[in-house]
């Protein structure tokens, strides 16, 4: 018996924009940064495979994660990381993003990048820092803001080694009250796995300088090397919303 068939050639509706996410094995953030996302653009997530290691310079170029966001064809890339990307200075932070381009990132940047391009974007030299962190791990990123040409007017830490993610709307808010702030053009709130996006606002509001956070200042990067900010503001930080 001969089946009817039909054979049809589909029409490909052209791609939008991606922003490809290389996160540590840990983030437990996936729907703040969509939240950050505006329509029509994507997100195209992997993570770094468990690794029972200090977060170091040597994980994060363990990347060969890139090579599976490279499969959408993203235009841009982001290493998701805080710590990771300013623990080995602003030569390591330049590795990691050489590392995600020769496993087929289009673009690259990461968090700590990141930072240091909204830092300037605001004419801000001079911030307090606040870090879910030890007070080493604290001291390294002020250490690479300070390479940077940076000034840090204070810092702020939880003394946390896990769990971050769960920290509370309020803990957030009482540490940035109480960072040493005089002088300060802006706050840094680091960490991808510390949850800011509700926080900022308000935040911005009640400290009268500039809030950014790990997580605002990558999307806000990858978003504008698409030309995809929101009202199209391609100087904006689209945190202040």
């Amino acid at each position: 018996m001969t089946v009817p068939a039909v054979a049809l050639e589909p029409r490909l509706a052209p791609a939008g924009p991606g922003i490809g996410i290389v996160a540590p094995f840990d983030l437990a953030l996936d729907r703040e940064l969509w939240r950050w996302t505006p329509e029509p653009v994507s997100l195209y997530l992997t993570r770094t495979a468990h690794l029972d290691v200090p977060v170091s310079v040597g994980m994060a170029e363990a990347l060969g994660d890139a090579r599976e966001v490279a499969v959408a064809a993203p235009g841009v890339t982001a290493y998701l990381c805080t710590s990771a990307s300013f623990v080995g200075g602003l030569a390591g932070e330049a590795r990691l993003r050489s590392a995600m381009e020769r496993g087929g990132a289009a673009r690259a940047l990461t968090t700590s990048g990141a930072m240091l391009e909204a830092l300037a974007a605001l004419g801000a030299r001079r911030v307090a820092v606040a870090t879910p962190y030890d007070a080493a791990l604290t001291d390294r990123l002020v250490a690479f803001l300070g390479e940077a040409g940076i000034a840090t007017t204070g810092v702020g830490y939880l003394g946390m080694e896990a769990d971050i993610w769960r920290v509370d709307a309020d803990s957030v808010r009482r540490l940035a009250h109480a960072l040493p702030r005089e002088g300060a053009d802006a706050v840094f709130l680091s960490c991808t796995n510390l949850p800011t996006y509700d926080v900022v606002p308000a935040l911005e509001a009640e400290l009268g300088i500039p809030v950014l956070s790990a997580n605002l200042v990558t999307m806000w990067a990858a978003l504008r090397v698409l030309g995809a900010l929101p009202d199209g503001r391609p100087e904006a930080l689209f945190g202040v919303r």
